[in-house]
């Protein structure tokens, strides 16, 4: 699909803006082609720099390869996405790690007492959610800029999958993305999108 580029003051060439924006889709079927470990990797070597608050990596990437795991998981996806999710060649579960605060005098050196602002239970899963879910869509991005797919869904017994993947109760599972190589009638119909004027406002 070859869009008009409309004039742009972005840097970023036309050719990236389309691969990770206008041409991408959400894609809701997948060919056969094998997802590797060293895809995924890159993926997340490039993602890992992009900011979140305080520096905080809640992430958790659970990458579903077994047949075991994957039959599992399809127990917990609601219908309409049972078959894509067992036929895709790689699918993650994207979680937040609710003791993330464990390692920020790792990753937030600067401020020794960065884990002691997260004592509060209640506050620290808030923050969790919220900077996972900043960082589930630098995922999105970078499957894309691997020439990949994404296909996120949110449709699934959240409470279920987390008793059988994260028994421990440390985690909360947000996301499940299949990942892939697009196949045959992938895509809906792009859906409409808010104009900068509907969306934008200047005080």
């Amino acid at each position: 699909m070859n869009t008009v580029q409309p004039e742009t003051l972005l840097t970023l060439a036309a050719e990236a803006q389309d691969l990770l924006f206008r041409e991408a889709r959400t894609a809701n079927t997948f060919t056969d082609a094998p997802v590797t470990d060293d895809q995924i990797r890159d993926i997340y070597e490039l993602i890992k720099y992009a900011p979140t608050s305080m520096n905080q990596q809640p992430l958790r990437i659970v990458l579903v390869r077994s047949p075991e795991a994957r039959a599992r998981l399809v127990t917990h996806m609601i219908d309409n996405n049972k078959p894509k999710t067992a036929a895709a060649p790689l699918t993650a579960i994207l979680a937040a790690d609710l003791n993330f605060h464990e390692n920020l005098p790792k990753v937030f050196p600067h401020a020794p007492e960065a884990k002691d602002y997260f004592a509060d239970p209640g506050y620290r899963a808030e923050s969790a959610r919220f900077n996972a879910l900043i960082q589930t869509g630098y995922f999105i991005l970078g499957i894309r800029a691997a020439g990949l797919a994404a296909g996120p869904m949110n449709g699934f017994d959240a409470e279920g999958l987390d008793n059988d993947f994260f028994p421990d109760g440390t985690h909360s599972a947000l996301v499940v993305v299949n990942v892939g190589i697009p196949g045959t009638d992938a895509w809906f119909p792009r859906s409409p999108r808010l104009t900068y004027d509907e969306v934008v406002t200047t005080v």
